[in-house]
């Protein structure tokens, strides 16, 4: 048995019929049918019942159709397995990213990659802005998601999406989204430290709307913020995209209407990394572009 007779029989099987099949293998029928004959007589079964009208696969026909999809699905495996080792597509993949980041998109991009690169093993840290460029830059990440400004000339940029900030509250909160009530409110923010830029587009937020914030309250990553929201600690501002992410937090959101204001995403790597991989991440983080 070889390989064609495979191909030859899977071919005819998805399509039941020997003249379509001879032409989509580029082949004249009576060749196509003499292997197929040839097939049955190495098995020693009947694969096909054929008459001048139709073509049906036989009991032990589809049976081998099942056995035969899989040896060529794990022959096309064992090809890629192949060029991967040939082009040295394994070990790991640092993936930095900010707290914010929507999980389930970034687990299908992983599942995708995986596909590709299944010798790949990713690994994923969460990782402030700051901490990111400083591992991008030592080469102790091949990527990361985080939140522009980005100061680096090593790295090199690109926009995934722009993220408008919303007020959160607890859900049965009576704190108010005046501006002059929100002035003697408690905010819940980042770390100043952990979290630079972001705490600095908190507060230029809150002051283009007319107060400055009383923080509070600082964290170190999303979740807690909201955690010590949900307890009715205080208010945070935070990306729109959040409140798809943390459905199950008793919380309640709240548009800026009259003064949008936005956060950029970006996707980060060093301008000199070689790894065979970032291509494909950079072609699927187009999944991470719409979180809304």
């Amino acid at each position: 048995m070889e390989l064609r007779h495979l191909l030859y029989f899977k071919t005819v099987a998805e399509l039941l019929h020997f003249s379509k099949a001879a032409e989509q293998l580029h082949i004249s029928q009576p060749p196509l049918t003499r292997q197929i004959k040839e097939l049955e007589r190495e098995l020693g079964a009947v694969l096909f019942h054929r008459n001048n009208k139709r073509v049906e696969l036989t009991d032990a026909g589809r049976f081998f159709l099942g056995q035969c999809e899989s040896l060529m699905q794990q022959l096309d495996r064992s090809k890629q397995l192949v060029r991967q080792i040939h082009e040295s597509v394994s070990g790991d993949f640092q993936i930095g990213y900010i707290s914010s980041t929507p999980l389930t998109s970034l687990a299908a991009i992983l599942q995708q990659l995986n596909r590709q690169y299944p010798l790949l093993k990713t690994r994923l840290y969460e990782l402030s802005t700051v901490k990111q460029v400083k591992a991008l830059e030592a080469g102790k990440l091949d990527v990361g998601i985080l939140r522009a400004p980005v100061d680096s000339t090593q790295l090199k940029i690109t926009t995934l999406w722009q993220d408008r900030f919303t007020w959160v509250r607890g859900a049965n909160s009576a704190y108010s989204l005046d501006a002059t009530a929100l002035a003697r409110t408690p905010f819940i923010s980042y770390n100043s430290r952990y979290a630079p830029y972001y705490h600095q587009q908190v507060v230029a937020c809150c002051q283009r709307i007319g107060f400055t914030p009383q923080v509070m309250h600082e964290c170190n990553n999303m979740h807690s913020i909201l955690g010590l929201v949900e307890s009715g600690l205080g208010v945070a501002l935070v990306p729109s995209s959040i409140q798809r992410q943390y459905p199950y937090l008793n919380v309640q959101f709240t548009e800026l209407t009259d003064n949008p204001v936005y956060t950029e995403i970006v996707l980060a790597h060093h301008r000199q990394t070689e790894h065979p991989a970032l291509a494909s991440f950079q072609i699927l983080s187009e999944l991470l572009q719409s979180p809304t």
